[in-house]
This record gives structure tokens, C-alpha cells and sequence, in this order.
């Protein structure tokens, strides 16, 4: 069996199973399915075109890649290599594609213009060519979904000899949102993504011979990565999914009949308005979930009856995605929440009074913190914010609010900060601010977010300049010019102040004011 032996690095887990089942599908993509040796031999050759590049141990690739082959392949590339899989999202526009590409010293950066959703080309020509001056090469990548894409060929060589796979040695960086308008990047290590893979799969049952993953979830995200990692660590296969159109999740369901899927709340309910009869989760043992979406707190108990069981979720870039889980037999009340017992048996949380410092019992919100495996290196070229976030023994502050359950495990309440989550990605709402900002109108801005009949949507508040008036239309094209979809603005609405309350450190805005005045503007 695949998990028989722990893999002590990333290429090894590939290898490994390659070798005992090479005619076993990895990934299924349109009509074509890529073997566990056809993946092993296109990575190992991927690699040798990488290194021709001048690719080689601790160098950067940019993936900004939809969920194609092409995304495993230079994963796995670069693995081989030693180097670091940057990833990026692939609804990042200009702004936010030149920064992370920057910062991150990308040597390569990977994308696919003919990927009909999204113009990749002319994204790349709003950024200014300084800001790519360190990258050796552009990777264009595939014109037709359904086969490995031509780049990726004419990147292959031989494969490369030298394997510079290591559990110490540095393969993933994922972008999160700190506590400026810049993303950190979260850094990880083979040995942890490997032996996450490997104890996900075992806990989450991917390893039953039935087990066909549905990668839904975009794979530049943490929970899209881990869900399609852990299951290619089972020997299982995923059908790729290249876009978050419903329709077209709904009729992938219908034709594979995946056993495991993953998503949000706004996707499932979507799901279940569109599709049609009883049970129309038949194969699906059952789905894991994250719910961000207030107004669907019942969304659990409604998908109940029509056979899809929603189970909670924790996880987070710095610990890696699907780091707990509720039990599959825990009541209702209990299941539908985030959180749950850690799935390494050396996971451990604690949670922590965020005044007095003393750490909480069950029942007791306070702030999270995690210990484990599955942990990160580090924020990568922040020492500052790394040493912030880890505490001296080894737990990550999580930044999040949650309770011991008295079970072993916890329940997740809320983020601690202002962080928004739009889309299932946490946004720092000071990288919308700064964007709008840059305005001349503008004096300064306030974003929070509202649950939406369509989803959770961001929703800004100005001050102008003395003398301007506001051009909402102009200010939201503008965002969406250069920020990603989802952290666009619904509206934009010019305020004389902000609410605001005295602390001892001076005035607080009043976020939850801004919320309801929100709520009371935009029509139901």
C-alpha cells in the first residue's frame, strides 16, 4: 500500500507510489488521465528543463497557474530541485502578481495565457518590467485542458539526474495576509508536507479503494494543496477542476461521482440549488467545509436530508490546511462547526487569555494556538513577523478565537483581528484600503465585510478631500483593475467620519458600526 512506508520528503511520497501502482491515475483533467509514472517521468524531466534555467536548491518558481496538470508537474519539478514552489493566486491581478513575484525573488514564473478565464498576458503587460527584472523566464503553459501542456514539453529534458529532495529542504511558500498591505509569505518544508499528506489521508479515509477527490478548491490555495496532496499520498486519484463555475462542479459530480470534495459554504448551497433530485450527493461519504457565510448557519442541517453530511474544518497556511476536523459521528451541533481534534496525534492546541496572558479551560474563548508537525519553517524574509507569531516552545498564534471543547480538541469562534474572508481567502481589508487610497479623491478608507445572498462581499467606506466628490463606479473599477475579484468592493460609500471610540491608546473605529451601516445601505 502506498502509506505503508512514511515518506521522508515530498518526491520520495511520489516516487514511492509510482513505483507500486505506476499505472494508477494521479489526476484526471477533461477526458485524459495522467498515471502515477506518467506524473513521476514529466516532473523528473520538468525539472531538467527548470535547471536549464538556472533553476537549482532554494530558488523561487511562481506557480500562478489554474488547477491543469501542468501545476503538479512544475510542483513536483521543482521538488526535485530543491527549489520553492511560490504560490499565486490565479485571480491576483497586476498589483498584487508584481509584488509577490518581487518580494518572493522568483527566478521563473509559471502561468497559462490559453486558459480561457483569465487574460494572463495582459495582466503581465499592466506590470512594470522592473518589477520582473529578476525573473530568467516566463513559462507559458498549455492551449488544450486536455493534455500535458506544450511549455511543459518543451521544458522536458531527460530526467535530471541530481534529486535534491530533502525533509529539511524548503518546497512551498503560500501568501497570506498580515498585518500591513503586504502578504506574508508562509514557508514549508518537504518533511512537514509529506507527513501531513500521509496522516490526512489516513485519518480522513482517503486510503478506501472507492476514494475519487474532487479538486475544486483552487491548488495555489493551502486547502486545495493539502485536499489534492493527501489524496495522490493515498495512491487515489483527483479530478482537476479548473474553474468555480457551479454548473460545472455540478456536472463533474454527476459524471465521476467523487467520494470526497471540499469547499464553502457559499459553494454547497449553490450546489444544492442547482442540483436536482433527492439525493444528489449520493457517492459522497461525506464533505468537509468551512463556513464563512453568517446568513447560512443552517445551511448543515438543510443539506442533511439531500445525503450530503458537512463536516468542520480547521486550518490555516501556518499550520496547513485540514489541520483538524470534527468527528464524522458527532451530533449535528457539534459538526457543523470549524475546528475539531488535531489529525497528527502530535498536534496539541491550547488557548490562551489574549489579556493576562494565562492559558484558558474548555468552554473559555480565548486566542488559539497550535502546535504539530505540519507546522512552518517561517515567514519567509521576516524574521520580525516570524518571531511574532511563534511562540518560544513551539505553538503558532493563530490569530483566531476558539474554545477547548474538553475532548481533545477545540471549536473555532471567530478571527481575533479584522480580518475579512472573501471568497474563502482571508484578506487583510488594509490591502483594499491602500489600493483605494491611491485615489487623489480619497482621504482615507474603512472596508468591512457583509454576508451577501451571493456570497460575502467586501464593502468600503471614504472620507474625501476637501473639495472632491465620490466616483463610486471609478473607484470600483479601479480596484478591480488591480485587486482580485473577490476583494473588490460591492459598493463604495463616502462618509463625513467614521464611528469611532476613545481607548487608552486614542480613538478605535467602530468596525461593527461600519458593518451595520452597511447592512442598513445595501438592499436585500
Amino acid at each position: 500500500m502506498p502509506l505503508a512506508h512514511p515518506a521522508a520528503d515530498v518526491w520520495t511520497l511520489l516516487a514511492d507510489i509510482a513505483e507500486e501502482t505506476p499505472a494508477a491515475p494521479a489526476f484526471i483533467h477533461g477526458e485524459r488521465a495522467l498515471t502515477f509514472a506518467e506524473l513521476l517521468d514529466c516532473s523528473a524531466r520538468t525539472a531538467q528543463g527548470l535547471a536549464d534555467l538556472g533553476v537549482g536548491p532554494g530558488d523561487r518558481v511562481a506557480l500562478w497557474l489554474p488547477n491543469v496538470p501542468a501545476y503538479p508537474i512544475l510542483y513536483f519539478a521543482c521538488v526535485r530541485l530543491g527549489a520553492i514552489a511560490v504560490a499565486v493566486n490565479t485571480r491576483y491581478r497586476a498589483v498584487e502578481v508584481a509584488d509577490i513575484v518581487g518580494r518572493s525573488g522568483a527566478k521563473v514564473l509559471a502561468c497559462a495565457p490559453g486558459f480561457r478565464r483569465i487574460d494572463f498576458l495582459s495582466i503581465l503587460a499592466d506590470i512594470e518590467p522592473a518589477a520582473l527584472d529578476k525573473l530568467a523566464a516566463i513559462i507559458v503553459v498549455g492551449d488544450e485542458p486536455a493534455s500535458v501542456p506544450p511549455a511543459i514539453e518543451r521544458l522536458s529534458r531527460p530526467a535530471h539526474a541530481a534529486n535534491h529532495a530533502l525533509a529539511s529542504a524548503r518546497c512551498n511558500i503560500f501568501t497570506t495576509s498580515g498585518t500591513t498591505s503586504a502578504p506574508k509569505f508562509v514557508l514549508h518544508r518537504q518533511g512537514a508536507i509529506a507527513s501531513h499528506a500521509q496522516q490526512v489521508a489516513r485519518v480522513f479515509g482517503f486510503t478506501a479503494p472507492d476514494t475519487l477527490s474532487l479538486a475544486i478548491l483552487p491548488l495555489c490555495g493551502v486547502f486545495g494543496f493539502n485536499q489534492t496532496l493527501a489524496t495522490l499520498a493515498a495512491g487515489k486519484p483527483s479530478v482537476l477542476v479548473e474553474s468555480y463555475e457551479i454548473d460545472e462542479i455540478a456536472r463533474l459530480i454527476a459524471q465521476h461521482k467523487p467520494t470526497t470534495m471540499f469547499g464553502s459554504d457559499d459553494m454547497y448551497a449553490r450546489l444544492l440549488d442547482m442540483m436536482p433530485g433527492r439525493w444528489p450527493f449520493r457517492s459522497i461519504k461525506w464533505a468537509g467545509y468551512g463556513a464563512f457565510n453568517a446568513s447560512l448557519e443552517d445551511l448543515p442541517e438543510r443539506a442533511q436530508p439531500r445525503g450530503l453530511r458537512l463536516v468542520g474544518l480547521y486550518g490555516m497556511s501556518e499550520v496547513q490546511a485540514l489541520y483538524a476536523r470534527q468527528p464524522l459521528k458527532a451530533p449535528m451541533a457539534r459538526r457543523k462547526q470549524g475546528g475539531g481534534l488535531p489529525t497528527s496525534p502530535l498536534g496539541h492546541v491550547r488557548v490562551r487569555d489574549p489579556e493576562t496572558g494565562e492559558l484558558l479551560g474548555p468552554g473559555q474563548p480565548g486566542a488559539l494556538e497550535c502546535a504539530g508537525p505540519s507546522l512552518m519553517v517561517g515567514y519567509y524574509g521576516n524574521e520580525a513577523a516570524t518571531a511574532q507569531a511563534m511562540t518560544a516552545d513551539g505553538y503558532v498564534r493563530t490569530g483566531d478565537l476558539a474554545q477547548l471543547d474538553g475532548r481533545g480538541g477545540f471549536t473555532f469562534l471567530s478571527r481575533m483581528g479584522d480580518v475579512l474572508r472573501l471568497s474563502g481567502f482571508l484578506v487583510n481589508p488594509l490591502e483594499i484600503e491602500t489600493h483605494i487610497q491611491k485615489l487623489p479623491a480619497i482621504a482615507d478608507c474603512q472596508t468591512i465585510a457583509v454576508p451577501r445572498p451571493e456570497g460575502v462581499r467586501a464593502v468600503s467606506f471614504v472620507i474625501l478631500k476637501p473639495g472632491a466628490a465620490l466616483d463610486e463606479a471609478a473607484t470600483i473599477a479601479h480596484c478591480r483593475h488591480g485587486l482580485a475579484n473577490y476583494k473588490v468592493p460591492l459598493r463604495v460609500f463616502a462618509v463625513d467620519d467614521f464611528p469611532k471610540t476613545p481607548s487608552p491608546n486614542g480613538f478605535k473605529i467602530q468596525r461593527g458600526k461600519l458593518r451595520e451601516m452597511a447592512e442598513r445601505l445595501l438592499p436585500m
